[in-house]
C-alpha cells in the first residue's frame, strides 16, 4: 500500500480470519499481535500468495487447522478508518448466503473503491455549496459574452434574487469545476458548508387530504420496522410525502437512507433536498462521484455526520449508526438489480435491512412492482395511495391513441402526432418525442434482398449511428464499430437503407418539419459526459428547448412545468417480447414518460403510435389504471406460474464454444436431480441475446412453489456445480433474476 503509515503494524501472537475478495467463499487464518475485538469489521493488509491484498478482519481465535508454522502474518490493521459496524457484518454475511456468493466479495463490495485498494487518509470534504464574493459579484457581471465558458458560471450565480446567490456542487458541469478552481484562487467566490449557506428554503407547501393521510400513517409506524408502498400518481407529491417524513427522522437525531434508480435522479433531488434542509448535511453515493468524492460522503455516513444519504442502488449497503428511514424512489425500477457480481435487489436488501434495524421502509412508485403490489393486497405491506396530482388545478394528461395502421406514420411520425406538435409549438409550450431506441436506425437494410447487417460477435444487429464524419454500424453489446459498405455482401445492391427509427433519425425528422424549432436529443450518447445531463435539464428549465426527443433517461422523475405533450413512438416491440416481464416495464415506461405531461395549470396530452389500440395494456393506460393492469398481470402469472407466485434461481454459462456452455449446464442438471428435492429443473437453452463479444450464453432455469425450499436445494446444489468440470466455461448463479 502507498499509505502504509496509516496501518498499525501487528506484533504478538493470535488468530486473524478474514475475508477477501476472492471466488472462495471462505475465511483465511493469519498470525496477528494486538488485534482486539475492536478491530473486528476493520480493513487488514496480508500477503496472499504473491500478491498482497485489502481484507476485513472478521473473527479472532485461538487455534487453527492450518499448522503455524505455515501461517502468515497481518502486514498491518487499518485503524484510521472507523470499522463496519456489527449490523453491516450481519447484513453482508446474510446477502452472501442469500445469493450465494463470496461473502469477500459482499464486504470488498460494501467498501468505497478507494478503501479496496489502500489505506489512503480521508482528505477534507468539498463544499455542498459556493457563493459569489463582494469582489467576484462586481467581476461577474462584467465578463463578456466571448467568454463562454465563464460566462455561464457567472450567469448560475447572478440567477435569482439576493446578493450571494449559491450554487450547489451537483449542478456543476466538469466545464464549471475548472473555471471554478480558477475562482476560488482568486477569491471570487467561497464555499459555504449547509448550516451556513444561505440557501433558499423551499416553501412548505400545504398538504392534500391524501397526502396528509399518508404522512400520518407513517408518523405512527415511525418506531419499528414497518413496511409501507406508497403509490401515487405521478404529479401526486410523492417526494413532498418524502420530505416531511424527512424532517420527522431527522427531529429525532436519526439518519435517512434515500434511493433512487438512477444517477441522473440524483442532482435534482439533492438540490431539493437541500434546499428544505439547508442546514443538514447531505451526501450523494454514487459511481459517478470521483473516487475521493465517493470516499468522503461515505466516512461521512459511516461517522454520522451525514444526516440525509442520497443514492442509486450500492448505496443500500452505506453504514449508518442513526438510521432512522429508508425511502426507495421509483421501487418498480430494474435498474435496482444490480446485474454483475453479486446480483443482488437493492429494493429488497433495503427491506431486510429495515427489519433488521427496526425502522420503516417506504417504497414509493406510481406503478409499482407487481410483487410490491402483492405484498400490499396480501397485507405484508401497508398501502397507501395518493390518486390525484398534488396542484389543486392538476389534472392527469389525456391519453390519446393514434392508430398507426389508419394514420399511417412517415419517417416514424403520424399526423396526427405532427399536428400537436405544431400545437404547442404556436403557444410555446414543450414537447417530448419519447422512443426507447438511441442511435439514427436499429439497423441498415439492404432494399434488394432483404439483409440485415449483423454483429460478427454477438446475436444481434448493428445499429446505424450518424455523427460528423458520417455514418457508423455500432453493436450496443460488445461495442464493435464498422464502416457501412458500399453495397450489399449478400446480393452486391448499392440500395442501402436506414429501417426504422433511433433518437438521431427522429431528430432529424423533426428539424425537417419545424425547421425554427429549438430540439434537443437526450440519450445515453448525449448523456454520457459528466455534467451533461445536468446542463441540459437546465436548458429544459429556462425553456431554450421546445422539443425534447429522448430515452427512457427521461421517462423518470423528471419536473418540465412547461411541457404539455408527451409522443410515444415504438412501444409495440415490447408487446411481442418473450420475457414475461416486458408487458410490465412497458406499463411502466408509458405511466412515467405519461407523467412529464402537465403541471398546474397547463394540462398535459400524451399521443401513443400503436398498431393496437384496442390491446388491454393500452386500455389501461389510457384509464391511468395501475390497479387493473397488476390484477389482470397477477392473474395472468398465477396460471401461468411465473413470479411472484413461484421462486425463481438462474444458472447461466457461458463459453467460447456453445457445446461447453451447454456440457457444463447439462451435468449441472443431472447433479440437481440427484438431490430429489422436489425442485423444477428446466432443460437448459440459450439465453435471449444468445451470444456476446463472440461468448455463447445458455443458462438453466429453477424453480420451486417456496422460496425457503429453493434455498434449502441451492445450498446442496452449489456444493455440487464448484465440483465440476467446466475448464473454459464462466458461471454464475442470479437468485429471483430479471433478466432473462
Amino acid at each position: 500500500m502507498s499509505e502504509a503509515k496509516h496501518f498499525v503494524p501487528t506484533l504478538s501472537a493470535s488468530i486473524a480470519r478474514i475475508a477477501f475478495d476472492t471466488p472462495l467463499d471462505r475465511l483465511f487464518d493469519y498470525r496477528t499481535v494486538d488485534a482486539c475485538p475492536d478491530d473486528i469489521g476493520r480493513r487488514v493488509e496480508a500477503p496472499f500468495g504473491t500478491r498482497t491484498l485489502i481484507g476485513v478482519l472478521l473473527e479472532l481465535a485461538d487455534a487453527t487447522a492450518v499448522p503455524l508454522e505455515n501461517l502468515k502474518s497481518l502486514h498491518a490493521i487499518d485503524r484510521s478508518t472507523p470499522p463496519l459496524p456489527a449490523d453491516l457484518l450481519a447484513l453482508a454475511r446474510f446477502f452472501a448466503g442469500y445469493y450465494h456468493h463470496s461473502l469477500g466479495a459482499v464486504l470488498a463490495m460494501m467498501l468505497p473503491p478507494a478503501l479496496r485498494r489502500a489505506a489512503t487518509p480521508a482528505k477534507p470534504a468539498e463544499a455542498l455549496a459556493y457563493r459569489l464574493t463582494e469582489t467576484g459579484r462586481a467581476q461577474a457581471e462584467q465578463i463578456p459574452k466571448g467568454h463562454v465558458a465563464r460566462k455561464t458560471l457567472a450567469e448560475k450565480f447572478l440567477r435569482g434574487e439576493g446578493t450571494r446567490t449559491e450554487v450547489l456542487r451537483a449542478d456543476l458541469t466538469p466545464r464549471d469545476k475548472s473555471v471554478l478552481r480558477d475562482w476560488l484562487k482568486q477569491a471570487w467566490v467561497e464555499p459555504v458548508t449547509p448550516s451556513h449557506a444561505d440557501v433558499q428554503t423551499d416553501v412548505m407547501p400545504a398538504l392534500t387530504d391524501e397526502q396528509a393521510f399518508a404522512v400520518a400513517a407513517i408518523r405512527a409506524a415511525a418506531h419499528a420496522f414497518s413496511a409501507l408502498l406508497l403509490h401515487g400518481v405521478t404529479g401526486s407529491g410523492k417526494t413532498e410525502v418524502y420530505l416531511r417524513l424527512v424532517e420527522d427522522s431527522l427531529a429525532r437525531g436519526q439518519q435517512v437512507l434515500v434511493l433512487v434508480p438512477e444517477i441522473h435522479l440524483t442532482p435534482q433531488l439533492i438540490e431539493r433536498f437541500a434546499r428544505r434542509f439547508p442546514g443538514r448535511k447531505l451526501v450523494g453515493l454514487h459511481s459517478n462521484l470521483a473516487a475521493g468524492e465517493r470516499r468522503n460522503a461515505w466516512l461521512d455516513a459511516l461517522e454520522g455526520r451525514a444526516d440525509i444519504v442520497l443514492g442509486t442502488r450500492l448505496a443500500v449497503f452505506t453504514p449508518l449508526p442513526r438510521l432512522g428511514l429508508i425511502i426507495v424512489d421509483e421501487e418498480h425500477d430494474s435498474a435496482y438489480k444490480q446485474m454483475e457480481g453479486m446480483r443482488y435487489s437493492a429494493r429488497d436488501v433495503a427491506v431486510w435491512r429495515a427489519h433488521e434495524r427496526k425502522v420503516p421502509v417506504l417504497l414509493g412508485s406510481a406503478t409499482p412492482a407487481l410483487e410490491s403490489w402483492r405484498n400490499a393486497r396480501e397485507g405484508r405491506y401497508t398501502l397507501l395511495s395518493l390518486s390525484k396530482r398534488a396542484h389543486s388545478q392538476a389534472v392527469l394528461p389525456k391519453v390519446r391513441l393514434i392508430d398507426s395502421r389508419t394514420d399511417r406514420p412517415r419517417q416514424g411520425l403520424t399526423t396526427a402526432l405532427l399536428s400537436g406538435l405544431e400545437q404547442r409549438l404556436q403557444r410555446g409550450e414543450q414537447s417530448l418525442i419519447f422512443i426507447n431506441r438511441r442511435g439514427y436506425a436499429p439497423t441498415l437494410l439492404c432494399n434488394g434482398c432483404g439483409y440485415v447487417f449483423p454483429c460478427t460477435r454477438c446475436s444481434a444487429h448493428l445499429v446505424l449511428h450518424r455523427n460528423q464524419s458520417g455514418y457508423r454500424l455500432v453493436c450496443h453489446h460488445c461495442g464493435l464499430i464498422a464502416r457501412p459498405p458500399e453495397a450489399c455482401p449478400e446480393c452486391g445492391n448499392l440500395d442501402l437503407r436506414p429501417a426504422g427509427q433511433g433518437t438521431q433519425r427522429v431528430e432529424e425528422t423533426l428539424a425537417e418539419h419545424f425547421p425554427a424549432a429549438r430540439i434537443l436529443r437526450i440519450d445515453r450518447d448525449t448523456a454520457a459526459r459528466k455534467g451533461a445531463f445536468a446542463a441540459m435539464r437546465e436548458q429544459v428549465e429556462a425553456r431554450e428547448v421546445d422539443i425534447l426527443v429522448g430515452t427512457q433517461i427521461v421517462a423518470k422523475g423528471h419536473d418540465f412545468p412547461h411541457l404539455t405533450l408527451v409522443g410515444v413512438i415504438g412501444a409495440d416491440q415490447a408487446l411481442i417480447s418473450p420475457d414475461f416481464r416486458a408487458s410490465e416495464r412497458l406499463f411502466a415506461q408509458l405511466m412515467q414518460v405519461a407523467g412529464r405531461a402537465g403541471r398546474a395549470q397547463h394540462p398535459g396530452e400524451v399521443l401513443i403510435q400503436t398498431a393496437y389500440p384496442r390491446h388491454p395494456l393500452y386500455q389501461s393506460v389510457m384509464r391511468h389504471d395501475y390497479p387493473g393492469f397488476a390484477e389482470t398481470a397477477l392473474r395472468e402469472r398465477r396460471g401461468a406460474d411465473f413470479p411472484p407466485y413461484v421462486s425463481q434461481a438462474l444458472l447461466r454459462a457461458e463459453a467460447r464454444e456453445e457445446a461447453d456452455a451447454l456440457g457444463f449446464l447439462l451435468a449441472a442438471r443431472d447433479a440437481g436431480l440427484t438431490l430429489k428435492t422436489g425442485i423444477l429443473l428446466f432443460d437448459p437453452v440459450a439465453a435471449l441475446m444468445a451470444r456476446i463479444a463472440n461468448h455463447h450464453r445458455m443458462q438453466l432455469l429453477v424453480q420451486a412453489n417456496a422460496r425457503q425450499r429453493l434455498q434449502q436445494f441451492l445450498g446442496q446444489w452449489l456444493p455440487l456445480l464448484q465440483a465440476l468440470p467446466g475448464k473454459g466455461v464462466k458461471w454464475s448463479l442470479d437468485v429471483d433474476p430479471m433478466d432473462y
